[in-house]
């Protein structure tokens, strides 16, 4: 089994090569609201002069032409029991086709992001498929994970750049993968991690980019290649993107206009920096928080997100839940879902 999710990994990875592959257009929003007949899905961006809908098997989705948006038909809603929940469509724009899949909006709204996946408290390895899958059974609402480009140039979960010893982006993915196939978690490539992210509709996998020790044009290049995966596997109602390099946000922005990107490194932009470089958010530390107790509220202001990271601690947990932070990462989900559970 773990041979054939690794061979199906590889062989989409095969398709992900350059900037290009990536959709001109995009939708500014990929997620279906339960109970809502009628309602905007997501406009098309940026604006096309022509559009019409060339396919749709769920016999759900119609086009408004003047705004460019993708609509739910008048009479047709979701229902929150309805178990399909992936539906893909077909675009004919400015005189070219162009795929897209909408989801059901199932993703839990509980602010909890499990740090590198619930690893913890189930002793399985950070980073991995299994992490992944215990944050998605707990209900998170995302699972933070982190990437790196192998010598091959095949995008990789590790937090850091040695995992079993292995020097991540020295080595290959394959070599990478027959070194720690008899581990209880081999490093997966982030095709795997989507995979398993796909089935399901409850727990957005949050991407961590991280920097390349070789340098800011390798760093780029693996930015480049995380973003073509997605949109290769039609995956942007799923992801959210995090960095500590700005150039990476950048770069995302550049490549998907309508990505949601977080930074990381508190004190090196102003708030106003992010806005004008029309970054979703911020992703702080929780000594930032504690330096400045109005950050939440100037964020919130300046239409920025926020979430704080990595906070453990039972008493902390529930202050920034209360102080109404849009994120909590944390190696601890289990305890911060009790807290919700407690506050209710």
């Amino acid at each position: 089994m773990k041979n054939a999710i690794f061979i199906a990994g590889m062989l989409l990875s095969s398709f992900v090569i350059r900037a290009g592959d990536i959709s001109k257009y995009v939708l500014d929003n990929y997620l279906i609201p339960v109970g809502q007949s009628g309602s905007v899905v997501g406009r098309i961006y940026p604006t096309p002069s022509n559009v019409r809908l060339l396919s749709d098997t769920s016999s759900l989705f119609r086009i408004d032409l003047k705004e460019k948006s993708i609509c739910l038909k008048k009479n047709r809603a979701l229902s929150a029991g309805q178990t399909s929940y992936r539906y893909g469509i077909t675009l004919l724009i400015d005189g070219q086709q162009y795929e897209f899949e909408l989801l059901k909006d199932g993703f839990s709204k509980n602010r909890v992001v499990a740090h590198r996946g619930a690893w913890r408290q189930k002793g399985v390895l950070q980073n991995s498929v299994r992490s992944f899958q215990n944050a998605v059974e707990l209900g998170c609402q995302g699972s933070e994970l982190d990437v790196w480009l192998t010598a091959d140039n095949r995008v990789v979960l590790s937090h850091d750049p040695h995992v079993y010893g292995l020097e991540v982006e020295n080595i290959t993915s394959l070599q990478l993968f027959q070194q720690t196939i008899n581990e209880k978690d081999p490093v997966p490539s982030l095709q795997e991690l989507l995979i398993a992210a796909r089935a399901q509709n409850s727990t957005h996998p949050i991407i961590e980019i991280k920097d390349s020790q070789k340098g800011l044009e390798r760093t780029l290049q693996l930015t480049d290649s995380v973003v073509n995966i997605v949109h290769r596997m039609k995956m942007q109602g799923y992801v959210e993107y995090i960095s500590f390099n700005y150039e990476v946000l950048k770069r995302i922005r550049e490549l998907d206009p309508t990505a949601r990107t977080l930074y990381l490194w508190e004190g090196k932009k102003e708030l106003k920096d992010l806005v004008n470089d029309r970054i979703s958010g911020i992703d702080y530390s929780y000594y930032a928080y504690r330096q400045d107790k109005n950050l939440t509220q100037k964020a919130r202001e300046a239409g920025l997100l926020t979430n704080v990271w990595t906070v453990n601690n039972a008493e902390e947990l529930q202050q920034y839940y209360l102080l109404g932070v849009d994120y909590i990462t944390t190696d601890e989900p289990e305890l911060l879902l009790k807290i919700i559970d407690s506050l209710k």
